[in-house]
């Protein structure tokens, strides 16, 4: 057996779940805006292979870049060391994982990173009420987002989970984990279903 063999044993289980559980698409790892746009083009391309329609397609790549975003503003593991320069020119790399699966006929977003423990009650008091919100309630809520100032340490005015709660086919689900190793640090995952 040689090497390339080998490799492909080992990881066959891996490639056999993914597989098994429709997954389109799936990155872990460093996140940076170039990164992020080498990824959506590899996502578009994947979509319209596929043959998702064009509306279904618009939501998922939207809510794919709200993801990919988040990551690279909020993740609390940065590789690089902050600067006062602006993250998009220094180059920002944070940790986080992003997926696209097919699961019951809808796609399935999630993500995951690490965010400062601090932010928790402020992600969650953003998050629970969309939940609970009608669509027409969410796309009012996008239009006075819109016009209003940005809350004090947000990149994005506070748009991005409202864009995917509106493309969202269900309630953004999210959860919180502590992490042993790293108190400051709580691991955020969010699933958007298209």
């Amino acid at each position: 057996m040689n090497a390339a063999q080998s490799i492909d044993k080992e990881y066959e289980p891996f490639f056999a779940m993914a597989r098994e559980r429709n997954v389109i698409f799936y990155y872990v790892g460093y996140f940076s805006q170039n990164i992020i746009a080498a990824m959506s083009d590899a996502v578009r391309l994947q979509l319209a292979v596929s043959g998702v329609d064009g509306a279904t397609r618009r939501k998922l790549f939207s809510s794919f870049v709200e993801m990919a975003q988040n990551i690279v503003h909020y993740s609390s593991d940065a590789l690089t060391s902050p600067t006062p320069e602006s993250e998009q020119q220094r180059g920002q790399l944070r940790h986080g994982s992003v997926c696209i699966s097919m699961v019951d006929e809808h796609y399935r977003l999630m993500c995951s990173n690490p965010v400062a423990t601090v932010r928790v009650h402020q992600l969650r008091a953003t998050l629970e009420p969309l939940r609970t919100m009608t669509l027409d309630e969410i796309k009012q809520a996008y239009k006075q987002t819109l016009r209003a100032e940005a809350p004090e340490g947000s990149k994005g005015a506070g748009l991005g989970f409202l864009t995917m709660a509106r493309d969202a086919s269900a309630p953004l689900e999210y959860n919180f984990q502590p992490i042993d190793t790293d108190p400051g640090s709580t691991m955020f995952q969010l699933v958007a279903t298209i």
